[in-house]
C-alpha cells in the first residue's frame, strides 16, 4: 500500500517577492482599473483577484469576457488605498501608513477582506493620535466597528481640547458626534464644548447639532437628579438655553 505523500514547502520570501513584482505591472495583466478621483490606471490579473476576493470575483466575472476590456472604473477609492489592497491580495502582506490607513480600512470593509480589516484596525490603534482620532471615529461609526469606536471615544475623552480643534472634529457626521455629546468624561468645560459644537454646526449640520445638544443637556440634567435620560420629555437646563437660541451662520 502506497504511503501518503508528504507536503514540503519552499521558501516563502522569494514566492512573495515574485508575486509582488506583478503588482500594477502591465506585463501579462488582463484587467485595467481606473481608480480614484485622479483616474489613475492600475493593472492587475483577474484570476488572482478573483481567487482571493469575492468582491472581485463578482466584479470580474464572465460578463467581461476574455482578454483586456474597457477599464473598470472605481472612482470612490483613492489610488494609494487601492494599491495597498492589491498588495495584500498579491503578497498577503501590506505596508500601512498613518496618513492612508483609514482609506485602506474603508476599502477592506467594502470589499469584504476581513483579514486586511483586522490588520488595519490593529494599526490604527497603534498610531491613534489627536489628528487621526476623529477621522477614525467617523469610519468606526459608518461601518459599525464597535471596538474602534469605543477606543476613539476614550481617546477623545482623555484629549478633548486638542481633539475639538481638529478638522476631523468639524467633519464628523451627526451620528458620530452624538456619542461624544453623551459622554460625561470629556476633559473640557461646558463653554468650550458649546463653542466647538457651534463651529461644527457651521459646517452644515444645524438641525442635527440642536437635537444632539438637547439629548446631551437632558442627559446631564437627568443624571444630576439621579434619573435616566429622557429624550422626548423634560426641559433643558437653563445654562443651555442661550446656546440653543443663538443663530447659526
Amino acid at each position: 500500500m502506497e504511503t501518503p505523500g508528504l507536503v514540503v514547502h519552499g521558501e516563502a520570501a522569494p514566492f512573495s517577492t515574485a508575486l509582488r513584482s506583478l503588482l500594477n505591472n502591465p506585463q501579462y495583466s488582463d484587467v485595467c482599473f481606473v481608480v480614484g478621483q485622479e483616474r489613475r490606471e492600475v493593472f492587475a490579473h483577474r484570476c488572482l483577484l478573483a481567487c482571493r476576493c469575492n468582491f472581485f470575483q463578482r466584479l470580474l466575472g464572465p460578463k467581461l469576457g476574455p482578454g483586456m476590456r474597457s477599464p473598470v472604473v472605481l472612482s470612490s477609492v483613492p489610488a494609494d488605498a487601492f494599491l495597498a489592497v492589491l498588495e495584500f491580495l498579491y503578497a498577503n502582506s501590506v505596508r500601512l501608513h498613518r496618513h492612508s490607513v483609514l482609506e485602506v480600512l474603508t476599502a477592506a470593509v467594502e470589499y469584504g477582506l476581513e483579514e486586511l480589516r483586522e490588520l488595519c484596525l490593529e494599526f490604527v490603534v497603534k498610531v491613534l493620535d489627536v489628528e487621526l482620532v476623529c477621522e477614525a471615529l467617523q469610519v468606526a461609526v459608518t461601518f459599525g466597528l464597535g471596538p474602534l469606536q469605543e477606543r476613539c471615544i476614550a481617546f477623545i475623552e482623555a484629549h478633548t481640547q486638542e481633539a475639538l480643534r481638529t478638522r476631523g472634529f468639524l467633519e464628523l457626521s451627526a451620528p458620530a458626534l452624538l456619542p461624544l455629546l453623551r459622554s460625561d468624561k470629556l476633559c473640557v468645560d461646558e463653554a468650550e464644548l458649546v463653542l466647538a459644537a457651534r463651529s461644527w454646526a457651521r459646517v452644515g449640520a444645524v438641525e442635527q447639532i440642536v437635537e444632539a445638544w438637547k439629548c446631551h443637556a437632558l442627559r446631564r440634567g437627568d443624571a444630576a437628579r439621579g434619573a435616566p435620560c429622557r429624550r422626548r420629555r423634560g426641559t433643558l437646563p437653563r445654562e443651555h438655553h442661550c446656546f440653543l437660541d443663538l443663530p447659526f451662520k
